[in-house]
């Protein structure tokens, strides 16, 4: 039998973070321990209020959970989401250690390398932007939050701030379709490599009618593979997050099943710590582009934190994941 227990847990961030929906100063996470008496594994989740979740909901699902949960039923008795995603990440976890294995090598697939991410810069007034930026400007790859309507001259002040810099941008759903329009020329001018979710979900359709002068990712259109059929002809990028998919097992088949149908793929990430970010360095895997910096964005981590440097984020070590 395996036995789970669920903790929630605070991690301080190193600054206040804002998207357009709001700011936070910390963390929120759900942890999951899974174990048979032997070995334990463990996975986390980090609870999303704009899917209808919150610690309490998702810890709730995960304690009614029966004791003899597989990876296999799992995926039924539970819908894609946090819930799913920390305990299917630590059920994989446990099943490494029982093997004695690293988890790519049960999945058979090639060890991962480190990859090149992106650093989110905070929502904040053009000036700070710029100054955030240039701190920030030897990174190759940036992503900017935006949705105001203000974005312009935050853009414009984090390309002076960083002029060498890749820049994805992330709308948020902040967007309308002529917002975007009217945007998107000037994203072009601006080097904007590819702009995340700019209409909302399920009032997206327009992006099939109007041009599309750089590549755009589906984010909150896009949980798992049911998604796909309305993402055709709207999209050409989809950002995988083991938040929304509910799990590594999910994930690897929403990128499979996505590359099928001509998909590019990103792997992005909630704001947690390096354990919600370790299995996803294995989707993350010739990737078009990896959005996994939570842990850049924290003041305290786990004990065994993934390991971050010019060459990207490193797949994690035994003591910390898989």
């Amino acid at each position: 039998m395996t036995k789970l227990t669920v903790t929630q847990e605070n991690f301080r961030l190193a600054e206040v973070f804002t998207i357009s929906r709001g700011s936070r100063t910390e963390a929120k996470v759900v942890t999951v321990r899974a174990t048979d008496g032997v070995h334990e594994g463990w996975g986390e989740c980090v609870p999303y209020a704009r899917y209808g979740e919150s610690l309490d909901s998702v810890t709730a699902q995960i304690e009614a959970l029966p004791e003899d949960i597989t990876r296999a039923t799992l995926q039924e008795v539970l819908e894609p989401g946090a819930a799913r995603n920390a305990v299917d990440c630590a059920l994989w976890d446990l099943a490494a250690k029982q093997a004695g294995k690293r988890v790519w090598d049960m999945l058979d697939l090639p060890a991962p390398i480190p990859m090149i991410t992106a650093y989110t810069l905070s929502l904040a007034s053009p000036e700070e932007m710029q100054a955030s930026a240039a701190k920030h400007a030897h990174r190759p790859l940036l992503k900017i939050k935006l949705g105001t309507p203000d974005d312009m001259a935050r853009l414009e002040a984090v390309r002076r701030g960083a002029p060498k810099s890749d820049i994805i941008v992330d709308a948020n759903e902040g967007w309308s379709a002529e917002v975007y329009a009217d945007l998107a020329p000037h994203l072009v001018r601006l080097g904007v490599k590819l702009v995340e979710q700019p209409l909302p979900a399920g009032q997206d359709d327009m992006l099939a009618e109007i041009e599309r002068p750089l590549p755009v990712c589906a984010d909150e259109s896009c949980h798992d593979r049911a998604s796909l059929p309305d993402l055709k002809g709207k999209y050409d990028v989809i950002n995988i997050k083991l938040d929304k998919t509910g799990g590594l097992t999910e994930a690897l088949e929403l990128r499979k099943a996505a590359r099928a149908e001509g998909y590019g793929i990103m792997v992005g990430c909630m704001v947690g710590t390096s354990l919600a970010m370790a299995p996803a360095v294995i989707v993350a895997q010739g990737a078009r582009v990896v959005d996994l910096d939570g842990p850049l964005l924290l003041a305290e981590d786990r004990a065994e934190p993934l390991k971050y440097d010019a060459d990207g984020v490193h797949p994690p070590a035994r003591a910390l994941w898989g």
